[in-house]
C-alpha cells in the first residue's frame, strides 16, 4: 500500500510488479516462506503439498528442487500442488507457471481426500492405453507433504483488522476436525522416514496443538514430533502450549468432562490437551417442560452455575512433547503469526488408521451431486482461507474464513461437520459417467460440454505419442537424441490432429502420470507438464517444414539440444528486434546475421544473445546468464514469438548490460590513461588536453 501511494517510489513499484509477473522474483510474506524451510526438501524429492493456492509456498518448493541444477536439466523430484476449488487451482497454475517447470503437476482434490493411486491387479495396464510402462512405481508416496491447511486467519489480526470484529470462537472449533483429517491424510501418503510439515496462521490451540496431539495419538508412535528449533537459529519461536482451555458458549472448558453433552457434537475430546473422553454423572442434559431454556440467557447462567469458574477448573496437561511445536508470534520479530509442527514418520501406520482414511477404496459416487448448499459450505470451509493479494502476497483470508464456517451458530458455537458427509459428499470431483458419448450425442448439437475425460470439466491429460510430428519436430530442431521427448510429452486432446499444444514432462512426473493410467486416472489434474511446442496455425505456419514453434516457457529447457534453426545476435540486433518486433533481413546492422537468418528454413528459430567472440558455428553454450528468444522466420524478414510484457523486461535487462558495458569500456579506458599519463611523466613531457578529453568521454 505504501509502495502504490508514494509518488517517488512509482517506478520501483512498477519494477517489482513487472519482475514478478515475469517470474524474476516472487514476492512473498517472510513469515509464510517459513514452513517450506523447515521441510528440508531435496531435488530428488516428491513433494505434495496439500492445500497449495495461491501458491506462493509452492513456487518456493519448486525453487528448492530446482537450485542445484544445471541449465537445460531436471531435477529427479516433482511437486504435486493440490486445492479444493477449480477458481483456486487457476490462480495456483497462474502463480507457478512462472517457474517454466516440467516437475509439477496441480491437481484438485479435497485434501483430506486425496486419492493415493495404490495399484493393483483389477485395474487395466498402461499398455491398454497405448502407453510403454517403465515405471515401477505401485502407489503414490511422497517424502515430504506440506499440510497448510486452512484455519481462522487469526494470526493476519494486524494485516487484516476487520477479524477483530468478525472474529469468534466457533471458528477454530469447527475447523478442528478437518483440520486432523487433511494432517492424517497427509501422514497416511508420507514415506517412511519422510516429514510432514503441519502449519497455520491462527495461534488458537485448538487449530494447533490439539491437532498435533490427536496426530500423535491417532499413529500411535508411528509418527515423531521433531524439534527444529536449531535448524534456522535466527527464527524467533516460542514453544508449543502443553495445557489450554476450550472456550464454548461463553464457557472455559478445562476438560472433555465439562462439556454439556447437548455441545459433545461439534466440542470433541480431541480439543483438549488430554484427548479423553468423559462420560459420567456430571454430563448436563437439558430439561424440558418447567426448566429455562438453556438456549436463552437465563438458562445459559443456570449451567455456568453449575460449572465452576474458568480459574478454579483444574487444567489438563498433555503428556506428549508439544513444547517442540513453534508459534511465532508478531511482537517478536515484526511478523504476521504463524504455528509450525515438524513430524517424521518412523514406521507404517497402524493398521485401522490406514484403512480409516484411504479413500481410492470408497471412490466419490459419479453424478451425485448433493443439496446446492451443502455443496457451498463444503467447499467454502476447505478453502476460501488464502488469498492473492494484488501485490502478491501470500496469506490467509480472514473473511474468506469467517464466511467459511456459515455453519456455526449466531452466537460463535460450532457445530462438527457429520464424517460420513465428508465422505460422501464431493461436490467438485464428479465423475464423468462410462456412456459419455452417448450422453453427449441426447445434446442434440446444443452446447458441448466438456467431457471428453473422466473428470467433468477437464480435459484429459493423453500421452502424445504421435511419431510422425514428434521426428519431424526433432530433425526440424536438430534435437539431440539425449533429449527424450518420446514418452515425456503429453497433450490435453486424444485427437492428435487437432492438438494445439504439447507439453513435456519429467522423469518424475511421467512415472505418477504412468500410475495413474494404471489406476483408472483416480488423480483430477487441472495442469501438467512444461509448455513445449504450439501448432502455428497462421498461413505461413501451414506451409511450413514444422508447424510447431518451441514455446517461450519451454525454450530454455530444450536449448542446450538444439542444433539447427539457432543463430547468434549482436547486441544491437537482438535490441532492435525486441524494439521492432519484426525486421527484414537486410536491415539488421550485422549483415552477416541478415544473410544467415534469410538462409533459414520458414518456421520457428532461435535467436541468441551473443556475448562477443562467440562464433556463430560454434555449440551453444548455456548458463545462467544466457538470453534467447523464439523467432519466426519468414519469406522476407524475422518477427519476435514474445509476448510484450517479455520484450519489456528483456530491453530493460539489456540496457542494464549495455550500461555495464559502457562503464567497463570507460574503466579500461581511464586504466589506459593513466598508463599514458605515467609514462609521459617519466619522459618530462606535458600531458596533452586530449587525454583529457578521452577520460571524460
Amino acid at each position: 500500500m505504501q509502495l502504490r501511494k508514494n509518488q517517488t517510489l512509482e517506478r520501483f513499484h512498477k519494477f517489482l510488479k513487472l519482475e514478478n509477473e515475469i517470474g524474476n522474483i516472487t514476492r512473498q510474506e517472510a513469515v509464510s516462506m517459513v514452513p517450506p524451510l523447515f521441510l528440508d526438501v531435496q531435488p530428488d524429492h516428491f513433494v505434495l503439498d496439500m492445500c497449495a493456492a495461491p501458491g506462493s509456498k509452492t513456487f518456493q518448493l519448486l525453487e528448492i528442487i530446482h537450485q542445484s541444477t544445471n541449465p537445460g536439466a531436471l531435477p529427479n523430484g516433482m511437486v504435486i500442488a493440490n486445492d479444493l476449488d477449480v477458481q483456486r487451482c487457476n490462480l495456483l497454475i497462474h502463480q507457478t507457471k512462472r517457474m517454466c517447470t516440467a516437475n509439477l503437476i496441480v491437481t484438485n482434490h479435497e485434501a483430506q481426500h486425496f486419492p493415493g493411486c495404490r495399484a493393483n491387479k483389477n485395474f487395466s495396464s498402461a499398455s491398454d492405453k497405448g502407453i510403454e510402462s517403465e515405471s515401477n512405481m505401485g502407489q503414490l508416496l511422497f517424502d515430504r507433504v506440506l499440510c497448510d491447511v486452512p484455519c481462522s486467519g487469526d494470526g493476519t489480526l494486524r494485516k487484516a483488522p476487520d477479524i477483530w470484529r468478525k472474529w469468534n470462537v466457533g471458528l477454530g472449533n469447527g475447523l478442528h476436525s478437518l483440520q486432523v483429517q487433511i494432517a492424517m491424510r497427509g501422514i497416511s501418503l508420507l514415506k517412511v522416514g519422510g516429514r510432514i510439515v503441519y502449519s497455520t496462521c491462527s495461534m488458537n490451540p485448538v487449530e494447533n496443538e490439539a491437532v498435533v496431539a490427536e496426530i500423535l495419538r491417532k499413529c500411535e508412535g508411528s509418527v515423531e514430533l521433531v524439534d527444529v528449533s536449531n535448524e534456522v537459529p535466527q527464527l524467533i519461536h516460542r514453544p508449543g502450549l502443553r495445557k489450554w482451555k476450550v472456550r464454548d458458549k461463553g464457557i472455559w472448558l478445562a476438560s472433555h468432562k465439562h462439556v454439556r453433552k447437548f455441545r459433545r457434537i461439534g466440542i470433541v475430546p480431541s480439543m483438549f490437551p488430554s484427548g479423553s473422553s468423559h462420560m459420567d454423572a456430571t454430563d448436563i442434559e437439558p430439561k424440558h417442560g418447567n426448566v429455562t431454556d438453556v438456549n436463552s440467557d437465563e438458562g445459559l447462567q443456570q449451567v455456568e452455575d453449575v460449572l465452576t469458574s474458568a480459574d478454579d477448573l483444574e487444567e489438563e496437561v498433555s503428556d506428549l512433547p508439544l513444547e517442540r511445536c513453534m508459534r511465532l508470534v508478531p511482537h517478536d520479530q515484526n511478523s504476521g503469526a504463524f504455528f509450525i509442527a515438524v513430524l517424521q514418520k518412523v514406521s507404517p501406520l497402524p493398521v485401522v488408521q490406514e484403512k480409516h482414511i484411504n479413500p481410492e477404496e470408497k471412490m466419490p459416487p459419479r453424478n451425485d451431486d448433493p443439496p446446492k448448499k451443502l455443496q457451498n459450505q463444503d467447499t467454502e470451509e476447505v478453502n476460501g482461507m488464502e488469498v492473492d493479494l494484488a501485490d502478491g502476497t501470500d496469506e490467509k483470508d480472514p473473511e474468506g474464513s469467517l464466511e467459511a464456517n456459515s455453519i456455526d451458530n449466531e452466537d460463535g458455537a460450532a457445530v462438527e461437520p457429520d464424517p460420513l458427509t465428508c465422505e460422501k459428499v464431493n461436490s467438485e470431483e464428479t465423475e464423468v459417467p462410462v456412456n459419455t458419448e452417448t450422453k453427449s450425442e441426447r445434446t442434440g448439437g446444443k452446447r458441448k460440454l466438456q467431457i471428453q475425460g473422466k473428470w467433468k470439466g477437464i480435459d484429459p491429460v493423453i500421452f502424445f505419442n504421435d511419431e510422425t510430428i514428434i521426428n519431424s519436430i526433432k530433425t526440424f530442431y536438430g534435437i539431440d537424441d539425449s533429449f527424450q521427448l518420446s514418452g515425456h510429452l503429453v497433450s490435453r486432446n486424444s485427437d492428435t490432429n487437432r492438438v494445439k499444444r504439447i507439453y513435456y514432462v519429467s522423469k518424475s512426473v511421467k512415472d505418477a502420470l504412468d500410475l495413474n493410467f494404471r489406476v483408472g486416472q483416480q488423480l483430477k489434474i487441472t495442469s501438467v507438464g512444461l509448455k513445449m511446442f504450439e501448432r502455428q496455425t497462421s498461413r505461413e505456419g501451414n506451409s511450413a517444414p514444422c508447424s510447431f514453434r518451441i514455446s517461450s516457457e519451454g525454450l530454455p529447457v530444450i536449448l542446450p539440444y538444439i542444433t539447427k534453426q539457432i543463430l547468434y545476435a549482436s547486441l544491437v540486433d537482438f535490441k532492435h528486434l525486441l524494439q521492432y518486433k519484426t525486421i527484414k533481413f537486410a536491415d539488421f546492422v550485422d549483415a552477416e546475421f541478415g544473410e544467415k537468418a534469410s538462409k533459414l528454413m520458414m518456421g520457428c528459430c532461435v535467436i541468441v544473445l551473443s556475448k562477443g567472440g562467440e562464433a556463430l558455428s560454434n555449440p551453444i553454450q548455456i548458463d545462467a546468464s544466457t538470453i534467447a528468444i523464439g523467432c519466426w522466420k519468414g519469406r522476407a524478414s524475422l518477427s519476435v514469438m514474445v509476448t510484450a510484457i517479455d520484450c519489456q523486461e528483456l530491453l530493460e535487462r539489456l540496457l542494464m548490460r549495455l550500461e555495464i558495458e559502457k562503464g567497463d569500456l570507460v574503466q579500461e579506458n581511464a586504466l589506459g590513461t593513466d598508463e599514458v599519463q605515467e609514462e609521459m611523466n617519466d619522459n618530462g613531457k606535458e600531458e596533452p588536453e586530449s587525454l583529457e578529453v578521452a577520460e571524460n568521454t
